[in-house]
């Protein structure tokens, strides 16, 4: 049976992510999810820059998963943290990476769940309503609210969670009276409820993490045991220098020190379009 079967964890949170988090984390592992709001999470950081990120993105969940441990007295603790970076293939796409991270006091254990895909990140410059109209096309909305500030990004002002045309009217009006230039800024709101987008990606990431929950080393038992490290250098079928092409993954256990190497059974050599010597 699980360690993680029948126990409570913690999720401090007041965004909405209890309800993708849970679902997986009960029916995959039988894990109940408590969802907590006694603390504001926005003051670890803020995608509308009003208040800069608590370090790194795994160090902002963690430090929000011991929050909700400590407000429900809780030795199993879980927290989200998400970016929003350029996508690492042609850098145009609005890319979403999410972060779920699972604390185990009682056994020692730290594990995360990981996803990075595309996520509806949209942003513009408006002086007339018209043009704020079509952008909310672009923009998904309204089932993907805004944020608008006045004059610029940087604008200490500003209205979230907007949800429908006759409150982002209302908001248009006020920012434009605010800005300094006459022109308003608008963005996609990147907070979890407001952004379907995005939380289907914090649910991959949740899955990803029960995964590694249920993954069991074979010497140890303990959870956790997953790819640690790629062998690559694949030799290239036509010159054949080795390519950046996997060889074997090595699987590591988070406890001892047993792992495992698996090899690449399929292909023993890499097509030379993969080949920086041969298609440089």
């Amino acid at each position: 049976m699980s360690i993680f079967r029948n126990r409570s964890a913690s999720l401090l949170t007041k965004h909405g992510k209890e309800v993708v988090i849970s679902s997986v984390l009960d029916a995959e592992l039988g894990c109940q999810v408590k969802q907590t709001d006694a603390y504001d999470t926005d003051l670890l950081g803020t995608f509308t820059q009003e208040i800069p990120r608590y370090g790194s993105q795994l160090d902002a969940a963690r430090k929000k998963a011991k929050l909700g441990m400590e407000l429900l007295n809780l030795d199993l603790g879980i927290a989200n943290e998400g970016a929003f970076v350029n996508d690492p293939y042609a850098g145009i796409l609005s890319w979403n990476n999410e972060l779920v991270v699972l604390i185990d006091q009682k056994n020692d254990l730290e594990l995360t769940g990981f996803s990075g895909a595309p996520a509806q990140s949209d942003s513009g410059y408006f002086s007339h309503w018209e043009e704020l109209s079509q952008f909310t096309d672009s923009a998904l909305f309204p089932s993907h609210y805004l944020v608008i500030k006045p004059t610029d990004e940087y604008h200490p002002q500003s209205r979230k969670g907007i949800k429908d045309l006759p409150e982002l009217k209302d908001a248009f009006e006020w920012a434009k009276a605010l800005s300094s230039k006459g022109i308003v800024y608008v963005e996609n709101d990147l907070r979890a409820f407001a952004n379907p987008t995005r939380m289907e990606n914090i649910r991959k990431a949740t899955i990803d993490l029960a995964q590694k929950m249920k993954s069991l080393c074979p010497k140890c038992q303990a959870p956790g045991f997953w790819v640690k490290d790629i062998q690559r250098g694949l030799p290239c079928n036509a010159c054949g220098l080795p390519t950046e092409q996997e060889i074997a993954k090595i699987w590591g256990c988070l406890k001892c020190d047993h792992q495992d190497t698996e090899g690449m059974k399929v292909l023993r050599f890499a097509d030379p379009s993969k080949c920086h010597h041969c298609n440089p």
